[in-house]
């Protein structure tokens, strides 16, 4: 089982669910960055369950715990060991799934290759485990502080932010339980949720992602492509099933004289269809993305499905679950987004030495 990301900077996570604790170890983190333990806590705090009354009520309070790596406030170039304690299990209530498969999750296919599971919510294959990369990517953040990362809610369901970003004020993404800058859409987004969660059903939706202050010459031109390594990271993401980068599937529709990005004398871009990338590298110009989210495959009606042996059963979702992934997923995107850009940047820096 594949349990590590990243080549430079690398991230390597532990746990379940509902086990003891889930952890990491990042190795090849610099020495002599100080750290902003307030700061890492904070984006744990955005991806927490029980935050609003849009998400799953399962009330964990994501504290992280620093076992090795950091003294007195700064990293010393060992490896940065944490763990975060799993405090409001509830196993029982995925008891009546010990031997049924849940459909659109991993009991299926997790069973049939490694030939046991763990059905407390799903174990190792819950998306509790992202919690990991939120501390990885809140340490890299502070690696590459010049960079700038926001990622934000641009749709639930059909309801979409046409505002283009660059119109959008960042500061309001947190000032609303969707995270959506766009106030107003924010409002119906919130809304359509609820409803939602009173059929007892899940809705989908996109959240878009924009990096900033970009260095030109990140990312390789063949096999380690810079926007190829953001893909992978963000299909990574429990639910995801697209990624759409810089002009994405519209590109398909235009012609080359409307799709080139025609330069400025001092190397910019006029427009930026490219979305930051020329040959697998950056250019300097902004870095953004949207990544397209399934509903929750757990939903509160019963279903048909079928059971280990075989046999045609039914099912109903019980437990805590989000109505709409998307709120608590912004900050998993931002964090993936700044462990591919930081270990780019490491990569650029040995080549300087």
């Amino acid at each position: 089982m594949f349990n590590s990301f990243g080549n430079i900077l690398k991230l390597t996570t532990f746990g379940e669910s509902h086990g003891v604790a889930i952890g990491g170890i990042i190795d090849g983190f610099p020495a002599g960055v100080k750290v902003n333990l307030e700061a890492i806590q904070n984006e744990l705090d955005r991806r927490r369950p029980g935050q609003s009354k849009i998400v799953t009520q399962r009330k964990e309070p994501d504290q992280v715990e620093f076992l090795s790596g950091i003294f007195e406030g700064v990293t010393t170039g060992a490896s940065i060991g944490f763990v975060i304690k799993n405090t409001n299990q509830k196993s029982k209530d995925y008891n009546h799934n010990t031997n049924v498969y849940r459909p659109s999750h991993a009991d299926y296919t997790y069973d049939k290759k490694y030939g046991t599971r763990d059905h407390r919510g799903g174990g190792r294959t819950s998306a509790r485990e992202t919690a990991n990369w939120v501390v990885a990517g809140a340490l890299a953040k502070q690696l590459i502080s010049h960079i700038s990362i926001n990622a934000f809610t641009s749709s639930v369901g059909t309801i979409y932010t046409e505002t283009p970003y660059s119109e959008l004020d960042f500061s309001k993404t947190e000032t609303n339980d969707v995270r959506c800058p766009d106030e107003k859409v924010a409002e119906k987004m919130i809304e359509r949720i609820k409803e939602i969660r009173k059929e007892g059903n899940t809705i989908g939706g996109t959240i878009t992602c924009v990096a900033q202050n970009i260095p030109v010459g990140l990312g390789e031109p063949i096999f380690h492509k810079l926007h190829a390594e953001l893909g992978k990271a963000m299909l990574s993401i429990n639910a995801v099933k697209g990624f759409e980068f810089g002009s994405g599937f519209a590109g398909a529709e235009m012609k080359g004289s409307e799709h080139n990005d025609i330069f400025n004398a001092d190397g910019s871009t006029k427009t930026n269809l490219s979305g930051g990338v020329q040959g697998g590298i950056s250019n300097g110009m902004d870095v953004y993305f949207r990544v397209a989210f399934k509903p929750v495959a757990t939903i509160m009606q019963n279903q048909p499905t079928i059971n280990s042996e075989g046999d045609v059963t039914e099912i109903q979702g019980k437990g805590r679950h989000d109505p709409c992934v998307v709120p608590r997923a912004v900050p998993i995107v931002e964090a993936l987004t700044a462990l591919v850009l930081a270990d780019f940047y490491l990569l650029n820096k040995t080549r300087t030495i």
